[in-house]
């Protein structure tokens, strides 16, 4: 009988508690958001969306060396050069199998031409498996498109740095 009774008195005991905890957060400012129509802004580390650079002219910066297909650890990059009229090298099939791909940004390091990087954008989920193998054209950045400030700037640290030479 006194087991039942302990038992009686931690619950009215501990109820109170438990309400006051409820009520401490029940007139806080909520920590979700309303994804649809706000969106979480991602750190400038946050490695996304793979897109293929361009020159200022239009023409595609991969050359299509393989240096970022061998940093890959996952081995989801494939391409195949080609040469145009002029002599130049480019890629004439880029894909990239984004279900083994595990966004490390090795690929985007490696590239000696700064071709490829990973933007921002999160939100290309599917129920098709074959859309995530994403082809040149699906990565190609538009053209004319305005410059990012801070590739530009990664850009200039790099070249007085000298990593891009090191990667080379």
């Amino acid at each position: 009988m006194n087991e039942v009774l302990r038992g009686i008195i931690r619950t009215f005991v501990r109820m109170p508690q438990g309400m006051a905890v409820t009520l401490k957060h029940l007139f806080k400012k909520p920590v979700t958001l309303d994804y649809p129509r706000k969106k979480k802004p991602m750190q400038p580390r946050f490695m996304g969306r793979h897109y293929l650079e361009r020159y200022d002219d239009g023409s595609e910066r991969c050359v299509s060396c393989g240096l970022c297909a061998a940093a890959c650890p996952s081995d989801c990059i494939y391409m195949e050069p080609a040469e145009n009229e002029k002599g130049e090298r480019y890629a004439e099939v880029f894909e990239i199998n984004l279900l083994r791909c595990i966004y490390c940004g090795f690929c985007e390091e490696a590239c000696p031409e700064e071709a490829i990087f990973l933007g921002h954008f999160y939100e290309f989920s599917n129920d098709n498996r074959d859309s995530f193998i994403w082809t040149k054209q699906d990565m190609l950045v538009p053209h004319p498109r305005k410059d990012n400030p801070f590739k530009t700037l990664y850009r200039r640290i790099r070249h007085a740095t000298g990593i891009g030479d090191k990667v080379r």
